[in-house]
This record gives C-alpha cells, sequence and structure tokens, in this order.
C-alpha cells in the first residue's frame, strides 16, 4: 500500500513538473520558437481552434515565427487573433504567409519575464508540497487505520520527503536554466 502511495505521488508530482515546462514553453525570449504561438486560439466558423490546427507553423530563422494557413479565408482570423494575443507582436501579412518577427527583448521585459518565471516555479512548488500533504495524510489514514504500523509510517513519510525535495530541487533547475535563457542577449 505504501508503494501505491509513493507512486501516486510522484505521478502527480511529475505532472507539476510537466505543467511548468509548458508554462516556461509560453514564456517569449529573445528566440522564436513555435510554442509561442500555440496556446492562441482563432475563432473559425464559431468554434475556437488553435492556430497550429488551421496552418503550417515553423521557424525559418531565430527571429522569426512563420504561418502559412491552409484555408485563404483563414489569413484575417490569424492575423486578428495574433494582434489581439498578449504577446505584443504584430505579423506581416504578404497575402501567402504570416511572418511574425521577433524583436529582442529589453532589460525591462526580461526583469519581468524572470518574475513570470518565478511565479509559475513558485505555483509548481506549491502544487508539489499540495501532493506531500495529501501523500502523508494518506498514510496517517492507513496507520490509523492499522493497514501499516507507525514505523512504516515514519519511514514512508521520510520517503515522501526525499521526493518532495527532489521535484522541489528540479523545479529550481528548470527556473535557473528558463532564467539563464532570459537574460541571454
Amino acid at each position: 500500500m505504501i508503494n501505491e502511495v509513493l507512486a501516486d505521488g510522484k505521478k502527480r508530482m511529475e505532472g507539476a513538473l510537466t505543467a511548468l515546462e509548458n508554462d516556461f514553453a509560453k514564456l517569449r525570449t529573445g528566440r522564436a520558437a513555435t510554442s509561442l504561438v500555440d496556446n492562441i486560439s482563432v475563432d473559425y466558423y464559431g468554434t475556437p481552434t488553435p492556430i497550429n490546427q488551421l496552418a503550417s507553423v515553423s521557424i525559418p530563422d531565430s527571429r522569426t515565427i512563420s504561418i502559412q494557413p491552409w484555408d485563404k479565408g483563414a489569413f484575417p482570423l490569424i492575423d486578428k487573433a495574433l494582434q489581439q494575443s498578449d504577446l505584443g507582436l504584430n505579423p506581416v501579412n504578404d497575402g501567402k504567409v504570416l511572418r511574425i518577427a521577433i524583436p529582442p527583448l529589453t532589460e525591462e521585459r526580461r526583469k519581468e519575464l524572470v518574475k513570470i518565471a518565478k511565479k509559475y516555479t513558485e505555483d509548481s512548488k506549491i502544487a508539489i508540497r499540495n501532493v506531500r500533504r495529501d501523500m502523508n495524510d494518506t498514510l496517517k489514514k492507513l496507520e490509523k487505520d492499522k493497514d501499516i504500523s507507525e514505523d512504516e509510517q515514519r519511514k514512508a513519510q521520510d520517503d515522501v520527503q526525499k521526493i518532495t525535495d527532489g521535484y522541489v530541487k528540479k523545479c529550481d533547475v528548470a527556473c535557473g536554466e528558463k532564467e539563464k535563457e532570459i537574460l541571454e542577449i
């Protein structure tokens, strides 16, 4: 039973770490990345549709995102969705392809992005600590129900703490790498 609790907790902590990595992918650094437009939806015939389902999204060079819609009617819709997004980027429409030039970040914007990255990291750490609390509560309940001994419960709680510390450290490492990437000129 203890192994099931630990395995479930690890899986949930891994989910928090994956969510952090997904949040980091959406943060704009100085480089172009298709993940910047992944979560932008276009109102396509009354249905919110992700851009990557309406067009081919590519990176021709390190400072440009190229979006080539499959349906010519989607051009103005994609253009409008990009301009209304919180990326602060203006696409250039040449009739066949939408090009988004990624300008270099200002020092002020870099510092803002680092703060956002740290907030995402803290949110992930909170999620991991919530999983730890749930695991410890489950272990206490097992001990109370006499399914495991008090010694087994204490040892399992030590294991839970080690797992938690490991995932918190992974979050800090990921944040450090993202911060370095953002501050890189």
